[in-house]
């Protein structure tokens, strides 16, 4: 399949699970225009696949509708119970996102050594668009990275943002569906706050090498021998 058929497609398909998402946290398309910095005819073109945001705006929009971090990129339902967000100094955070995944991109190019007229012949985006994204000049609609960063053999994963509000979100949500995972008995007790020095130790021995947790059993060995 050639490129532009990907991201065809790939377009189409965003904006069948944008809607789908809106719908399922019942969010007006107004509403989630104005979340993620748009307008609302902007938005009804994502919805209809007609054009595609970029990867701040939908890591916006993840931040807003409360959806799992990987949604627009896996098979988890959507949760019906995630905690209620900040707001959101939105223009700042996707302008520097922007920017940043500009300056990502550019580095997973010249870390292959390609140059960006090839990356362009490659991918059939032309070198000028492309030269406007790694500069941050230009949101990069995300079928349009996800085929750049293909052509890079990268994933877009790599791009997610981390350390913002909304990363520190998804990194919350991480946690808490680890947490989850556990088995009951594990998670009423970590729960409990009088066994928080228990997990503050089980912490320290985990971060002990071998040697060094062989030695402090044997010397608890020999106090109950």
């Amino acid at each position: 399949m050639d490129t532009r058929s990907q991201i065809t497609i790939r377009t189409k398909k965003l904006g069948v699970l944008i809607r789908d998402a809106r719908l399922a946290s019942r969010r007006s398309v107004q509403e989630c225009a104005e979340a993620i910095g748009v307008t609302k005819g902007i938005f009804k073109s994502y919805e209809e696949g007609r054009r595609s945001p970029s990867l701040p705006e939908l890591e916006a929009l993840i931040y807003y509708l409360k959806l799992p971090l990987n949604h627009f990129w896996g098979n988890e339902a959507i949760s019906d119970d995630a905690p209620v967000t900040a707001a959101l100094d939105l223009p700042r955070l996707l302008l520097v996102r922007q920017r940043m995944i500009g300056a990502l991109l550019r580095q997973e190019r010249e870390k292959v050594n390609k140059s960006v007229r090839d990356l362009a012949h490659e991918t059939g985006i032309p070198s000028s668009r492309i030269k406007a994204y790694e500069l941050g000049e230009r949101p990069i609609a995300v079928p349009d990275l996800e085929v750049l960063l293909s052509a890079l053999d990268s994933r877009v994963e790599r791009l997610f943002d981390e350390n913002g509000p909304v990363g520190q979100w998804m990194n919350d949500q991480k946690a808490i569906n680890n947490f989850l995972k556990l088995p009951a008995s594990l998670r009423a007790f970590a729960s409990q706050p009088v066994n928080i020095p228990y997990l503050e130790l089980a912490r320290k021995l985990s971060a002990m090498s071998t040697d060094r947790l062989r030695s402090v059993a044997e010397d608890l060995l020999d106090i109950t021998l």
